[in-house]
């Protein structure tokens, strides 16, 4: 069933009047039914965009909310609202007038909606009700707030119960809270409780019967968990006892109403989006708040404190339930294999592919024709045009060149293809087709192609070859594909001396070479490549990985073909701009690049990543890591690259790096490298031992945070058929891992039974 035309435009012409983002809508998956929506998280469509998607009669619309609409925030009342009544009966208890000012709606499950915009701003979605139905949770109320969106009248089987939608009103900061508190009231599960550092595997829900005896073997953090007095660590911290009773209110400093937390059976339990260092829906140990409150989240160092203030044993512990002191004490790794993996930053933001002037252009263009649009992809395919078009014609201070390497983890029918033929057609139309390469068939077939074109746009979808010979050439070859890339990289600014061929006289050279490259390889056989050799002969420290992720929403393709004027008008200035002396011909040019300049305050951030890199470099000698060394070392470089190819998109004619380009371009690289540590600390081990440890957490990790693992532990049979060793070295594993507090055997209870097994601390 579509909606009326005129019905759908005109209520979609109201909302945007009234400062609402509207857009169309699939009714039955209740998502945007246009491409790329996601922009209008951040601004409102014009009226010539919504006029042209309603013109189409879509059979939904829907409204983002946050600060692109006013603030607007959405409660919503599932399962048939079967909540709703008794929220309204706490609402009007606690504020009478309250309720009748809000805009209510019935949506098409016969749930509820309630609608309201406020003063302050809003947070991201909040799950505010839930209740755990035959170990699975399910939400009951929930909302959507900054970036979440909701269906809404005149949608088919949507209806105005109450207050006008186009005109919501703007509440309090407590009469928010109110309701917000009102929802919280009803919820009946509390998630895994928080006892250790970000990233490490919650301790289950915590009561009487799980209360941790005191006794030999009790870490600090333990023995706090059952006889510390976390309500003076609150109360200093500047909470507010707000209610008493068998289950307490909590109110956070600098809130003078309401509550924010409640704590019940040693569970302090957060509902407040503004509660730092808390995060919000989330349940902590006493331990986890004393570390939190009064060390800044370092664990360890609370532990510490703790153990001198008389909490915990000496004595090391061991798992429950599983007997080890048979193992041989020798056969046990060194600690340094075993190290807790280092936090993981994730992939990219999104918002750090955003680089305005030719890539955000090129990215469009790729993202509106695109069969699977991929934000990841489009921006390496825009960034690889823009660093070769811009090759061996500026540089910034220090002659440092434009040339970047980008490597693309994307599996198949990710949409790989699009970005590169958009790269070959740009090329093609300004006459620089022989510029362009694909696969690497040698170190030496790329020499011979940079001989031939001294600038190169190299877009290689076979990068797992490449990765493995790095593995494969033990003998350091001088000729491998990694080694002739490798030097290219830093041959941008000087004659490059090729091999001599036989049959030659003279050696040839390569003034200035200019290699990009834009490959892909599959992020399973990357993660699998990963090795110490890779990770420390400075290839890796030089790739720019980004992690694809899913394949975007499919939509109808456009043609490559058809390239914007504006485009290929900026990518023909490129080819035209030949700075240098005594050209001969295109090929034959010595090159003197024009300078981009930083602008003061541009070079002043640069110089202060390099301080900070050089400490980061500074302490990883200090430890002797070698891989943290080579990571650091190139920080600033990438850095200053990027800084470098957003001024030339910005200005071609006139580019200067300002202070917001390397603002946004430290960002990136420090993001970067700290993923590499990541990758490193999770995935590479110096010995056979601690790999297979390090497999063993990786395991745990992915049950944690995925499928019916995720609130319990993993059992013994399930680690122990995945790692498939020899009892003795699987018990081996067990033991390194438990000494270093990496793992530990817990016990919750369950829906029938009690569920064992292991987990992450």
């Amino acid at each position: 069933m579509q909606l009326g035309r005129c019905v759908t435009a005109e209520a979609a012409r109201d909302y945007l009047s009234a400062g609402l983002c509207v857009l169309p809508a699939n009714r039955s998956e209740k998502r945007p039914a246009i491409g790329r929506w996601k922009q209008f998280q951040e601004r409102l469509p014009t009226p010539a965009e919504v006029s042209a998607w309603f013109a189409n009669s879509p059979d939904a619309l829907c409204i983002i909310a946050g600060q692109v609409s006013g603030r607007l925030e959405l409660i919503d009342f599932d399962r048939l609202g079967e909540l709703f009544d008794r929220w309204c009966e706490k609402v009007r208890a606690a504020a009478p007038g309250l309720l009748e000012r809000l805009v209510l709606s019935r949506t098409q499950s016969n749930g509820r909606h309630a609608a309201y915009r406020t003063e302050t701003e809003v947070c991201g979605n909040l799950k505010l009700a839930q209740r755990l139905d035959a170990d699975k949770i399910v939400t009951l109320i929930e909302t959507r707030g900054e970036g979440g969106l909701f269906l809404c009248a005149p949608t088919a089987g949507y209806e105005i119960i109450q207050g006008d939608l186009a005109s919501p009103p703007v509440l309090t900061a407590q009469e928010r809270d109110i309701l917000l508190q009102a929802a919280w009231e009803l919820n009946e599960y509390v998630p895994p409780v928080v006892d250790g550092p970000a990233g490490s595997s919650p301790v289950g829900q915590r009561g009487p019967t799980s209360a941790v005896v005191c006794g030999p073997g009790l870490r600090p953090g333990d023995d706090f968990n059952q006889r510390g007095d976390v309500r003076a660590v609150l109360q200093d911290a500047g909470w507010t006892l707000a209610k008493t009773g068998e289950n307490e209110y909590w109110r956070r400093p600098g809130k003078t109403a309401g509550w924010s937390a409640s704590l019940k059976d040693g569970v302090f339990y957060v509902f407040s989006s503004n509660a730092a260092p808390f995060q919000p829906h989330q349940a902590y140990s006493p331990f986890a708040a004393y570390a939190l409150l009064t060390h800044g989240g370092n664990y360890e160092q609370a532990a510490r404190a703790l153990r001198g203030l008389g909490y915990g044993s000496d004595d090391p512990p061991q798992a429950p339930g599983v007997d080890i002191s048979g193992i041989v004490a020798s056969m046990a790794p060194p600690p340094a294999d075993v190290e807790p993996a280092i936090a993981d930053p994730g992939p990219i933001p999104e918002h750090l592919f955003d680089v305005p002037g030719l890539v955000r252009q090129v990215m469009d263009f790729t993202l509106a024709n695109a069969p699977y649009p991929n934000i990841g992809l489009a921006f390496c395919g825009a960034m690889a045009l823009q660093s070769y078009l811009a090759g061996r014609k500026v540089c910034a201070s220090g002659d440092l060149r434009p040339n970047i390497y980008l490597l693309a983890l994307a599996s198949s029918g990710t949409g790989k293809d699009f970005p590169r033929k958009v790269n070959a057609r740009v090329l093609y139309e300004i006459g620089h087709v022989a510029a362009l390469g694909d696969k690497f068939a040698s170190g030496e077939g790329i020499q011979d192609a940079l001989a031939r074109c001294p600038a190169m746009l190299f877009q290689n979808d076979e990068m797992d070859g490449v990765l493995r010979q790095i593995n494969l050439d033990k003998e350091n070859k001088r000729e491998s594909i990694p080694n002739i890339l490798l030097t290219l990289y830093s041959s941008a600014d000087v004659i490059y001396a090729v091999r001599v061929k036989a049959g030659q006289k003279d050696s040839a050279s390569i003034d200035q070479p200019h290699l990009t490259l834009f490959g892909t390889a599959t992020p399973q056989y990357f993660y699998e490549s990963l090795s110490q050799r890779m990770l420390t002969n400075g290839f890796f420290a030089r790739l720019i990985i980004v992690d694809i992720g899913r394949r975007g929403e499919g939509q109808a393709p456009g043609s490559a073909r058809h390239i914007p004027d504006e485009i290929i008008h900026t990518a023909r200035w490129w080819a035209e701009f030949q700075p240098g002396t005594n050209r001969r011909n295109l090929l034959e040019v010595h090159p003197e690049p024009k300078v981009v300049p930083y602008v003061a305050d541009a070079a002043e951030a640069i110089t202060a990543l390099q301080r900070q890199t050089e400490r980061e470099y500074n302490d990883a000698h200090d430890r002797t890591d070698e891989v943290a060394k080579i990571a650091w070392s190139r920080t600033t470089e990438n850095a200053s690259k990027f800084a470098l190819l957003r001024a030339c998109s910005e200005s071609h004619e006139n580019p200067v790096i300002s202070l917001p380009a390397v603002q946004w371009a430290t960002t990136f690289a420090m993001h970067q490298t700290r993923r590499q540590l990541f990758l490193a600390s999770t995935y590479v081990a110096s010995t056979d031992f601690g790999a297979l440890c390090k497999k063993a957490v990786r395991f745990l990790r992915q049950c944690r945070d995925s499928g019916v693992e995720r609130e319990y532990p993993t059992p013994d049979w399930k680690l122990r058929r995945h790692l498939a060793q020899n009892p003795t070295l699987y018990d081996n594993i067990l033991e390194a891992l438990t000494k270093q507090e990496e793992i530990h055997f817990q016990t919750i209870p369950g829906k029938t039974k009690p569920r064992s097994g292991w987990a992450l601390r």
